[in-house]
């Protein structure tokens, strides 16, 4: 191998005159170029830019992947260029978990059937969250991450690259310094004990010496000066450019909020769905509310018959028709009736229930042994059952 030694010994020169420029610098020996107060500010922003996209994207990384052994493995993956594994979400496992449990204890049994509904849900809400992790990666944290593995590295790259160009420009200010000032001191005329031949012709042959180290000095200076003009405007360019960074995140903000607006919907959906599909089985709650009538000594025939048809029991349970007809027989108690505030639209599931709108305002109260979860609601001269979630009560 064949080796540049004049390249190398100028190499380790120039190395060994930086290091001694910017130590003297650090300990006030040394005078330092300023940079101009706009270039300090596009720096600072541009510092401040990196450091806060690291942050941003080390905890949407966490909010997308909670689990940091995942994360881990991931990374290596990309790293090594190879294709990250499919995983099943939390909520695809929670769902295989149900459906197992549900084929063991009886898909037949009021808990069975819950089971697989609420299984199909979590299976719907994981295949959601799926799609919100792969949309967010690539319309978010991709672009995050190209900044930061390649527009910052450069960036980064050209600052150092000027941090060496202003240490250049410095020490070749300090050597013209000194030899200016040994080139007056060598022309200084001798006092008039040195007034022989000989000193005279040492005097000038030590003042053209340094005549001529000063010329080169100022040589080097102009060059230097060039070179660090140079390197200052292709690196105020760059640092300009994080305004389109900004721009460019600023898209990609709006992105990722798209997306996490549409997985929170089909969430909001799916579980509506869910929600509904549970309100309509019959003897799904058996065994956890309360009894179907209050006391016999209490009860007047008119609310037992509307106790009778508004209980979720397996047995006894009126028809459709005879439901919704001792509904408007019923007549609201004297005390205890609220108004509440729709909060969401409700499609009714049958005659028995009172469809909502959202926003507008019902009445409602509860019956004697009716299930917790629902509430009679009138409107005009309409009345059904409404569930509780769907209501804000007033007063």
């Amino acid at each position: 191998m064949d080796f540049n030694m004049k390249k190398l010994a100028s190499d380790a020169g120039i190395f060994f005159t930086r290091a001694v420029q910017f130590t003297e610098e650090k300990f006030g020996q040394a005078e330092k170029t300023e940079l101009d107060a706009h270039f300090e500010n596009l720096l600072a922003r541009a510092d401040s830019t990196k450091n806060w996209t690291e942050r941003i994207l080390r905890q949407t990384e966490v909010l997308l992947q909670p689990n940091p052994s995942a994360r881990v493995e991931e990374f290596l993956y990309e790293k090594l260029d190879r294709k990250v594994p499919s995983r099943v979400t939390n909520g695809e496992l929670l769902a295989q978990y149900m459906a197992e449990a549900a084929s063991e204890l009886g898909p037949g049994t009021p808990y069975g059937k819950t089971l697989l509904k609420v299984s199909e849900a979590e299976k719907r809400l994981g295949a959601a969250e799926r799609d919100f992790i792969h949309t967010a990666s690539l319309s978010f944290l991709t672009p995050l991450r190209n900044f930061l593995e390649g527009d910052w590295k450069t960036i980064s790259k050209e600052r150092r690259l000027l941090q060496n160009r202003r240490l250049d420009l410095d020490a070749c200010k300090a050597r013209l310094k000194k030899a200016k000032a040994a080139e007056a001191k060598a022309t200084t005329v001798p006092d008039f004990q040195e007034t022989r031949p000989r000193n005279y012709i040492l005097s000038a042959s030590a003042s053209a010496l340094w005549n001529d180290e000063v010329d080169k000095a100022e040589q080097e200076l102009r060059v230097a000066q060039t070179e660090f003009d140079r390197q200052a405007e292709v690196t105020r360019l760059l640092l300009e450019g994080i305004s389109s960074t900004h721009v460019n995140h600023l898209r990609c903000l709006h992105e990722f909020v798209k997306s996490q607006t549409t997985y929170y919907a089909q969430c909001y959906r799916h579980m509506l769905d869910l929600q509904k599909q549970l309100g309509r089985f019959p003897g799904t709650f058996v065994g956890t509310t309360e009894p179907a009538s209050p006391p016999l000594s209490s009860t007047s025939p008119t609310t037992t018959a509307a106790t009778m048809s508004v209980a979720p029991t397996g047995a006894g349970l009126a028809p459709p028709e005879e439901t919704a007809l001792c509904l408007e027989e019923v007549a609201p108690p004297a005390s205890g009736t609220r108004k509440a505030r729709v909060l969401y639209d409700y499609e009714a599931a049958d005659s028995s229930e009172l469809a909502l709108l959202a926003d507008e305002l019902i009445t409602v109260y509860s019956l004697p042994g009716m299930d917790p979860d629902w509430l009679i609601g009138e409107r005009g001269n309409k009345k059904g059952k409404v569930p509780v979630t769907y209501l804000e009560l007033l007063s």
